[in-house]
C-alpha cells in the first residue's frame, strides 16, 4: 500500500493543474519462534523502578526485514541489526495523553494550522506555481471509502479525502469527535506534533530498528507479530480490515457510519514484550528518514547495524507525481484499514515513507526513553522517577 501523501498536497497540486522496574511477572519465550531460547519476563514501568506504563524492550540482535513472499521490495534484504535495551510505550499516546499536552503546552497541532507553501512545494512537481493563499487550508487526510468496489487500487484519491477542519480532535472532519474515545490512538498527528509531545514527555521517538526489533516480540522472522498464522484458533490480533469489516476493501457501509476506525488499546493480546497493537490500529511514526532502498543499502555497505538511525535524506520512486527526494519519515504497523487485497502492513518489516507534516485518520505514535533519560529524570525528582 501506498500510503498517500499529504492531502493538501495533492488537492492543491490538482487545483493547480486544473485552475492553471515495577516489573509485571508474565512469562514469555524469546528467541526463534520454531525453537524457543531462553524466557524473560515482561517488565512493566510503575514510575519507581521504570518509566510509568512503559515496556522494556531487551534489545539485542536481529533480522530485519524479510525476504518472505508476502515482503515488498523495499522490506528487502533481510539483514542483522543490533539495537541496544531500552523502554517503549505500552501502546500508542492516546487521545487523553495528547489532550493532556495540548492543554499543559497550548501546542496547536500541524492540522489545525494554515499550512505553510514552504512545507508543501517540496512534495510537488518543480515548477508548480503556488497556489493562492485561500487555498491554503487547515485540515487532515480522511479515509471516506467507497460504496463499491473499485476496479483497480491504483488511484487511492477514491477512498481518500482532504478534510478541511480534521484534526486530532474531528479525526473524520467537523462532524466527528473524540468524546468517548480518551483510550483510542491519537490520530491526525504529523511528524512534527509527535516529536513535540515527545519533547514535552521527556521520551523521543524510536528509530526504525528500534521499532522493529519491538514489534517482533522476540520472534525471528515470524510473518506477524505473533506468530505465523493470521487468526491462531480464529483469534482476532490485530484490528486490520478483515475481522473488522464486512465488505471488501474499500467499500463501507453508510448505513453502518462507514469504516469502524480505531480500536481501545489494548483490546488486542499483546506481544511477547507486552506491547499492545504494534501492528493494526494506527499506523506510528518513527524517527528514521525514508529511503525504499535502504535495507539493500546497508547490506551493500558491508558495515555492521548497530543501533542504526537511518539514512540522511530520503529517496522514494515509487509515488506518483512526488518528487523522488521529497521529504519523507518512515512509517510502520499498518493501520484498521489494512487488508489482505490493497495493504498488508500489518507485517513487523512492512514499512512506508510519509511525507512529516501529513495528518491521517489512521497515523498516531508511540514513543521510547533511553536508560540514560531514565536515570536523569529519576536523580532529578529525588530517585522517585515519575512518583515524585
Amino acid at each position: 500500500m501506498r500510503l498517500p501523501g499529504r492531502g493538501l498536497v495533492a488537492a492543491v497540486a490538482s487545483a493547480v493543474v486544473l485552475a492553471a522496574a515495577g516489573y509485571a511477572g508474565v512469562t514469555w519465550w524469546a528467541g526463534s519462534r520454531a525453537a524457543p531460547a531462553a524466557k524473560f519476563q515482561v517488565v512493566v514501568g510503575d514510575g519507581v523502578a521504570g518509566p510509568l506504563d512503559m515496556v522494556r524492550v531487551p534489545g539485542g540482535e536481529f533480522l530485519m526485514g524479510s525476504d518472505h513472499k508476502l515482503a515488498q521490495a523495499n522490506e528487502k534484504p533481510a539483514h542483522t541489526a543490533r539495537v541496544k535495551a531500552f523502554w517503549m510505550d505500552r501502546h500508542h499516546v492516546t487521545n487523553a495523553q495528547f489532550r493532556q499536552f495540548t492543554e499543559a503546552t497550548g501546542y496547536v497541532s500541524t492540522a489545525e494550522r494554515k499550512p505553510e507553501w514552504e512545507t508543501i512545494a517540496p512534495q510537488v512537481p518543480a515548477g508548480t506555481p503556488r497556489p493562492p493563499d485561500s487555498a491554503l487550508i487547515a485540515g487532515g487526510m480522511v479515509f471516506t471509502g467507497t460504496t463499491a468496489p473499485v476496479p483497480d487500487y491504483r488511484d487511492y484519491s477514491r477512498w481518500w479525502s482532504y478534510v478541511p477542519g480534521a484534526d486530532w480532535k474531528h479525526p473524520r472532519g467537523p462532524g466527528s469527535s473524540i468524546e468517548g474515545l480518551d483510550d483510542h490512538p491519537v490520530v491526525q498527528v504529523s511528524f512534527e506534533d509527535a516529536q513535540a509531545y515527545a519533547k514535552w514527555a521527556g521520551k523521543r521517538l524510536p528509530t526504525e530498528a528500534e521499532w522493529e526489533f519491538a514489534a517482533r516480540g522476540g520472534l525471528s522472522q515470524a510473518t506477524y507479530a505473533w506468530g505465523d498464522d493470521f487468526a491462531p484458533g480464529n483469534q482476532q490480533m490485530a484490528n486490520v480490515w478483515q475481522g473488522q469489516q464486512a465488505a471488501t476493501f474499500p467499500v463501507v457501509s453508510p448505513k453502518a457510519g462507514g469504516a469502524l476506525g480505531t480500536s481501545r488499546v489494548g483490546t488486542f493480546p499483546t506481544n511477547g514484550y507486552g506491547l499492545s497493537d504494534m501492528t493494526g490500529n494506527a499506523w506510528q511514526w518513527v524517527a528514521d528518514w525514508y529511503r525504499a532502498d535502504q535495507f539493500a543499502r546497508v547490506v551493500q555497505s558491508g558495515q555492521a547495524q548497530v543501533d542504526p538511525t537511518g539514512p540522511e535524506s530520503s529517496w522514494d520512486p515509487a509515488d506518483p507525481g512526488v518528487p523522488v527526494g521529497a521529504p519523507k519519515r518512515v512509517t510502520r504497523g499498518g493501520s484498521f484499514l489494512c487488508n489482505e487485497a490493497f495493504c498488508m502492513s500489518y507485517r513487523p518489516s512492512a514499512r512506508r515513507g510519509t511525507d512529516p507534516y501529513t495528518s491521517m485518520s489512521h497515523l498516531g505514535f508511540r514513543l521510547v526513553m533511553d536508560d540514560s533519560a531514565w536515570a536523569a529524570r529519576s536523580a532529578s525528582r529525588g530517585g522517585k522517577g515519575d512518583g515524585a
